[in-house]
């Protein structure tokens, strides 16, 4: 059991180098950009789309810092402004598709997936379910209650007590990381070690099989589902390695958890916004079965044609 525990940690400790060397000089970046005109550049640039969106302008800003930085960094830049309900919404279903843009996305190409596909799939999700939304959604009209969340004030002076700053919170991350990544590690030497994997692979051998998968990615999906996207890239980077999951189930697992991932926190968040949280959740989940288990079909049968053609050519030679 020591033996077992051991190895956790070294696998754990691994994870925690290869995604902290992504996510401390990110987010110190960020951090410092936030304190420049930079950000407000960009949205400024942004706000006249913002229209085709159901959107005013100023909702450029919390789109343009939640996908810089994360959820929260998002949300506390809606409070710092006065929006409906609906655009509220429409927002938190943007961010939920569409968050740490840049963390998120470079640690997804660790895992072999490009960097791209991730980018273009979460941005199209974004922007088409708000274009949806706006459609179909005609109410909402009132001016959305936050509850108990204020409104941040940004006190730091001087550019060393900014860098300081991007610093500690780099350093929180990176921190924050490791102390998911490596229990997480640790139970799954244990998971793996004594057989249980298999078991859980077993039930839930129908859900992956329906997105097109091999069982072997079923934890990967639960990891990601649960613990997040960056962490669920973790699992993936060791599945790869004892596991044998293949390149094609890696992607089509990675296309899920880009559609819906950390489903229970990032629904959650939301609630003090005074916003209908539920449609978040399904609108989410359902997106990400549907997208894989069609990207997968697309997929099976291009790999079926591309086999019957191999077949059929060395018929042809060998006559």
């Amino acid at each position: 059991m020591i033996g077992v525990i051991q190895r956790g940690l070294k696998q754990g400790s691994i994870l925690t180098w290869t995604l902290g060397k992504v996510i401390f000089p990110i987010t110190l970046l960020i951090t410092i950009l936030r304190y420049t005109p930079i950000l407000q550049w960009i949205a400024d640039f942004l706000a006249p789309f913002m229209k085709w969106l159901g959107l005013p302008g100023e909702a450029a800003v919390p789109l343009v810092i939640g996908n810089a930085l994360n959820l929260y960094a998002g949300i506390g830049a809606i409070v710092s402004f006065d929006f409906t309900v609906k655009e509220v919404f429409i927002m938190a279903m943007m961010l939920s598709f569409c968050h740490n843009l840049f963390v998120e996305s470079v640690v997804a190409s660790k895992v072999g997936v490009s960097l791209w596909v991730v980018i273009v799939v979460r941005v199209s999700l974004a922007l088409a379910s708000a274009f949806i939304i706006n459609l179909v959604w005609k109410g909402g009209g009132e001016f959305a209650q936050y509850g108990l969340i204020t409104k941040s004030e940004q006190v730091a002076e001087g550019w060393f007590t900014i860098f300081v700053e991007g610093v500690q919170t780099a350093a929180m991350a990176v921190l924050q990381l490791a102390l998911i990544v490596i229990p997480l590690m640790v139970f799954m030497q244990l998971f793996r070690e004594l057989g249980w994997m298999n078991k859980m692979s077993d039930l839930l051998t129908p859900f992956t099989k329906l997105l097109g998968m091999e069982k072997n990615t079923s934890m990967t999906l639960v990891a990601g589902l649960t613990i997040g996207l960056a962490y669920g890239a973790g699992l993936m980077i060791q599945a790869v390695k004892e596991d044998g999951v293949s390149k094609k189930d890696i992607s089509l697992a990675f296309i899920f958890l880009v559609s819906c991932h950390a489903v229970v926190e990032d629904t959650l968040v939301f609630i003090p916004l005074g916003i209908p949280v539920w449609p978040l959740l399904v609108i989410r989940l359902t997106t990400a079965i549907l997208l894989t288990a069609g990207i997968a079909f697309v997929w099976n049968r291009s790999e079926h044609r591309k086999r019957r053609e191999h077949i059929h050519d060395h018929s042809y030679d060998s006559i």
